[in-house]
């Protein structure tokens, strides 16, 4: 008899993620054979009710999209974690608690070359306690120099909550005269200001799912649909070992799962500047060609995580890992003792032999759901959320035309589309410059 697991997808206003984890488990499932055993996996979406705290939990294992902002789910999830034992795609206890200064901290404390960074006390005082905060403010603060303190730091330089979230309210500072208006502007909200790396080689922006990481070179300054470039090789094996190892060592630090880290890459020196998030992004609208990639992978690990009935682990284990960043070892071997831990965390072989052998089907799936009328569906409604009316048959016909792309090069690998290497870096180069044509149209519009 088959073991029931279900698997739940905490959603947002997005379809475009849900109906494709769906839509790939409709064409590989319904059950799964793993270690003797076989398991029926019911995929279905989480509704949000009022719940008493000592409810059961319908779900083996939730991934949340949601819960950074809406907190209603967001306290059901850390019931369901506590009383139910359910499994989640992210840690909303360690989210909550370890923001960007305390992910900074600890990455300093890891050794990692995080950029010079200062948390600086607010311009006013928190709404409901103004009055005694100005009092506390006469009373204790020291009177500090900002633009000497930007001065030691060096321009530019940038201004951000210390608490993050989605880009709000990051100014790139370049000046004495930006950096007062930043900080008046800034209001009761407790800003850092960080280096910045100027004149970089590269921006990487590297996207984890357990022990699963893709490296992709990214463009802050682009729009959100054009910051991902579809280029390959972009980095060396050295800083390409990094920056896979520095993101699963927050990941398995903080007991993330499912989170993005946003390296700077100069003169061959890796810098962490973004790796606290609870929600990384993985719309089709701006991981395109990379969105296959996505969607396997969260699937592949839920998958796993359910028929192995890994055990969630919420709370920290800081000191094993503390006592790599504190030993005498150099950064390089640092790097590779962490590796052996994050790969034991993440229990990468079982996984990757689970992936190889019960998910065989996965790839093919993936490829063939691509290419389909489903797929077409999916994007259509996509684009129709995001773009305006005029925007949206370009940018259909842009995603449409990167996701086969994207499946005509897994053709290729294997032998079913034969091309020589320089067709396949022309067509490369081809789809970056469509990428350029159609962000020019839009502008233009």
């Amino acid at each position: 008899m088959a073991i029931k697991k279900t698997i739940g997808l905490l959603v947002g206003d997005e379809l475009d993620w849900p109906d494709t984890i769906e839509a790939l488990w409709n064409r590989m499932g319904p059950t799964i054979t793993y270690q003797g055993r076989t398991y029926e996996i019911e995929i279905r979406r989480v509704r949000i009710d009022p719940f008493a705290l000592r409810d059961e939990c319908k779900y083996d294992l939730v991934i949340d999209r949601l819960a950074y902002w809406h907190f209603t789910p967001r306290e059901w999830l850390k019931k369901a974690a506590l009383i139910n034992s359910c499994y989640l795609l992210n840690n909303p206890f360690t989210f909550q608690a370890m923001e960007k200064h305390s992910a900074y901290c600890a990455a300093i404390r890891l050794g990692l070359n995080v950029p010079i960074t200062w948390l600086i006390p607010p311009k006013q005082g928190p709404k409901s306690y103004e009055e005694k905060y100005r009092r506390t403010a006469e009373r204790y603060h020291n009177f500090f120099d900002l633009p000497k303190i930007a001065e030691g730091i060096g321009y530019p330089l940038f201004m951000k909550p210390f608490d993050g979230g989605g880009w709000r309210d990051v100014t790139r500072v370049t000046d004495r005269d930006k950096l007062l208006r930043a900080y008046d502007a800034s209001g009761a909200t407790v800003m850092h200001l960080q280096q910045g790396i100027n004149d970089y080689d590269v921006f990487t922006r590297s996207l984890a799912i357990g022990p699963q990481v893709i490296s992709l070179k990214f463009r802050p300054e682009k729009p959100q649909h054009a910051r991902y470039a579809v280029e390959h090789g972009f980095l060396n094996e050295a800083e390409g070992r990094q920056a896979r190892i520095i993101t699963k060592l927050i990941n398995a630090f903080f007991r993330w799962d499912f989170n993005s880290c946003e390296t700077i890459h100069k003169d061959g020196v890796v810098y962490p500047i973004d790796f606290a998030n609870a929600c990384p992004d993985v719309a089709v609208n701006s991981l395109h060609y990379y969105y296959p990639w996505a969607m396997k992978a969260i699937l592949a690990w839920s998958l796993y995580c359910v028929v192995s009935e890994r055990d969630f682990k919420m709370a920290l284990n800081p000191n094993d890992y503390f006592a790599i960043g504190d030993s005498e070892r150099s950064y390089d071997e640092k790097l590779t003792e962490y590796e052996k831990m994050t790969d034991a965390h993440f229990e990468r072989e079982a996984f990757e032999a689970f992936r190889a052998n019960e998910l065989e089907g996965m790839d093919t799936a993936m490829l063939e759901l691509v290419e389909g009328d489903e797929m077409e569906r999916i994007l259509r409604q996509a684009v129709e959320d995001v773009f305006p009316r005029h925007e949206q048959n370009a940018f259909f016909g842009h995603f449409r035309g990167l996701l086969l792309h994207w499946a005509q090069g897994e053709r290729r690998m294997r032998g079913e589309l034969p091309e020589p290497e320089e067709e396949a870096e022309a067509s490369d180069e081809a789809a970056a410059a469509e990428s350029e044509e159609v962000e020019a149209k839009a502008d233009a519009e």
